[in-house]
């Protein structure tokens, strides 16, 4: 378990109170794409998680920007089929819904006779990560703390295990991948030579299975991008290979673009993510 977590429960679980680490760094006021997705994929998990059942695929629209404020999840059954499961849930704020989510569960089973194609990839990661810590690689650069040293036009990856998400309990491997591919696609796919000038406005998550280590690799694999808005896809490894994906859909927000060769970032909420030594973050 993490030393830090976005949330605290209240109400005997049923409102969530963010903390520091929720913290936003499109503003002082909101938090993370990451703790939204987070709270989301948590909270799918536990109502509706079932023996036997994959999460295959967690998709999250963020529907407006999620504020430092209580928040609830409503969640609801769409359809229970006897392979093939879906939910879904509303992040609220006071009477706004900021986010929604869906959770397709596929009954695992064995797996048809014969041989497919698979795509044939390898992520290696760095070697001296610390708990905690996120790390970025960029083929210019290789790897390092999110940094100027990144804002190239290289292939990037990440490497991040993220905080938990309520305080007192630990993370599963299925919310894990959901925070990891929230906090680090937008960097992974729409960072440049003036830093990151997007803003995710949704993320899918595709598991084949679940993750089997704490620290998770994301690595871009595709971005098309015209008129202010972009779509990538990144795979998501775990220390055993490739498990799944990650795609996003993005919008320009060039007013809060985040120059990474500007004002030292290794201070207040989220300091993880920039920062080498987590003990100077907190």
């Amino acid at each position: 378990m993490n030393t830090t977590a976005y949330f605290t429960a209240a109400d005997g679980g049923s409102v969530y109170e963010p903390t520091a680490a929720a913290g936003g760094h499109w503003g002082a006021s909101l938090i993370s794409g990451p703790a939204v997705a987070g709270i989301a994929a948590y909270v799918l998990e536990r109502d509706f998680g079932r023996p036997g059942f994959l999460p295959a695929r967690f998709a999250i629209d963020l529907i407006k920007p999620a504020k430092q404020v209580p928040t609830t999840v409503e969640t609801r059954v769409v359809r229970e089929g006897r392979r093939v499961r879906y939910t879904e849930c509303d992040v609220v704020q006071g009477d706004s819904v900021v986010a929604r989510a869906t959770m397709v569960q596929y009954l695992q089973s064995e797996a048809p006779s014969g041989q497919e194609w698979t795509t044939a990839d390898a992520f290696h990661g760095p070697t001296d990560a610390a708990d905690g810590q996120l790390l970025v690689g960029s083929d210019d650069a290789g790897w390092g703390v999110l940094g100027a040293e990144h804002q190239n036009t290289s292939r990037k990856r990440a490497y991040y295990r993220g905080p938990d998400v309520v305080v007192g309990e630990g993370v599963s491997p299925f919310v894990r991948a959901a925070i990891v591919a929230e906090a680090t696609t937008n960097m992974v796919l729409n960072m440049g030579t003036d830093g990151i000038g997007y803003i995710n406005g949704d993320l899918t998550v595709t598991l084949s299975r679940l993750p089997r280590s704490e620290f998770l690799g994301v690595q871009g694999d595709s971005r098309f991008a015209a008129a202010g808005v972009a779509t990538g896809t990144a795979t998501l490894f775990d220390e055993y290979g490739p498990i799944g994906t990650a795609i996003v859909t993005a919008l320009a927000n060039p007013a809060a673009q985040i120059d990474f060769g500007g004002a030292s970032r290794t201070a207040g909420a989220g300091a993880e993510l920039f920062s080498r030594n987590p003990a100077k973050a907190a």
